[in-house]
């Protein structure tokens, strides 16, 4: 398994950031390299406990299908969502949102387990940790600037 960790400081208040981190609409705009869309259970607005979401991407060339569920939440504190469906072994990532005054640290944990044994293995070590935590930064530099500058999606 892979392990990706990472902290984005945000000047404003936690339940602005926990609201937009789970915000379709907002994904689907820091995805749009890969012309992601949500094609199926939750395809907008603010997903919830419980809910599934399937997502398309070209990624690699490759368009797939991945759903992903979310499997807790503690609005404002935290939620996780975990893929039930793709072409990965597994995928489980928390949210996990830290009120400090009126700024939030917004943190990601981010395991996947690649399919195909050592080939998988081999391919995250190459380039698929590097292209997945680039994906991560890119979605929380745009949850950032829209949380900093009030946006609502």
């Amino acid at each position: 398994m892979t392990q990706i960790e990472l902290s984005t400081h945000i000047n404003a208040p936690i339940d602005r950031c926990f609201d937009l981190a789970r915000s379709i609409d907002l994904h689907m705009e820091s995805t749009k390299q890969t012309g992601e869309q949500a094609i199926a259970g939750r395809t907008s607005g603010l997903i919830e406990l419980d809910e599934t979401i399937t997502w398309r991407a070209r990624h690699f060339g490759i368009w797939q299908t991945l759903t992903s569920k979310i499997t807790e939440f503690e609005y404002p504190n935290h939620f996780t969502d975990e893929m039930v469906e793709g072409a990965f072994k597994s995928i489980r990532h928390e949210h996990l949102f830290y009120a400090i005054n009126d700024q939030t640290v917004m943190k990601d944990i981010f395991i996947f387990e690649s399919p195909f044994g050592i080939l998988g293995k081999l391919a995250n070590f190459l380039f698929l940790a590097r292209y997945m935590e680039n994906l991560l930064v890119r979605r929380n530099k745009v949850i950032k600037k829209a949380a900093e500058l009030n946006h609502r999606f």
